[in-house]
């Protein structure tokens, strides 16, 4: 099994549950020793990702508005994370697959990556579960997604875009979500995402120090060209409060966070 060409057909598989546990053994065969070809150009022989029938994807401003403090608006917030993390064990593979010619290590972090966010649905689709939903039952959006394709055939952009600016979001919006969590009892959802907090400074980190190392390889000054990428993509402009503290740990530097607002 050759790494990069088995985390393609991954990502291809439309169940999540079997894509889940797919990226965890494609992690555990990586590190066991699995050969690892980074020079191996890749083809995609279907449209990308595998997606199961449900959730419904809807343009963003028509996902509706989610509160903890009932039932039902508990499981659809919940819902709305559980889907951001299967799309980012999609967004992981797909780094593995898409852009040979890479060091080992570039294909080894977002292996981890991928497993992690694996780990987080788990948790997640568990917990709904627990709260008598599943995954697919509420509408959700392709946000993510939607970045990385207009980002599949630029390393750089996809670095800076994708990661570190709109999952670096995450780390902003999760303790503001655990508050309201907490108000509302749910002790569970609050426990797992401070595992999903924890693991996604790591990697966000990963998303910065990648974003930097190519764009020194390009001759780009990374504080100069964030913005340039940001029109470029029509990536969100981002709104505030921002947490510092995870965004200081996940690498980003003072002038970046200055230029946060």
């Amino acid at each position: 099994m050759e790494v990069r060409t088995r985390a393609l057909e991954v990502l291809c598989l439309a169940d999540p549950p079997a894509k889940a546990a797919a990226a965890l053994a494609l992690l555990a065969a990586a590190r066991a020793g699995a050969p690892l070809d980074t020079g191996r150009v890749l083809t995609a022989s279907t449209v990308l990702p595998g997606r199961p029938p449900r959730p419904v994807l809807v343009p963003p401003e028509q996902v509706p508005r989610r509160t903890p403090f009932t039932p039902e608006g508990r499981a659809a917030l919940l819902h709305a994370v559980c889907h951001i993390e299967f799309n980012a064990i999609n967004l992981a593979l797909d780094a593995v697959w898409r852009f040979p010619g890479l060091p080992d290590a570039f294909y080894r972090d977002w292996l981890q990556v991928a497993g992690e966010e694996a780990q987080h649905f788990g948790l997640l689709r568990g917990h709904l579960q627990r709260l008598g939903h599943d995954y697919g039952d509420f509408e959700a959006h392709d946000g993510l997604w939607a970045m990385a394709e207009k980002t599949r055939d630029d390393l750089v952009a996809r670095m800076a875009l994708v990661p570190r600016t709109l999952e670096a979001r995450g780390l902003d919006a999760t303790p503001p979500m655990q508050a309201k969590l907490r108000r509302a009892g749910d002790l569970r959802a609050v426990e797992i995402l401070d595992v999903i907090l924890r693991d996604e400074v790591g990697h966000v980190a990963i998303g910065n120090r990648w974003y930097r190392w190519a764009c020194a390889r390009e001759g780009l000054d990374p504080l100069v060209h964030y913005p340039v990428l940001t029109a470029r993509h029509g990536a969100p402009r981002l709104k505030g409060p921002f947490n510092l503290d995870a965004r200081r740990a996940a690498g980003f530097e003072p002038d970046e966070l200055a230029a946060l607002g």
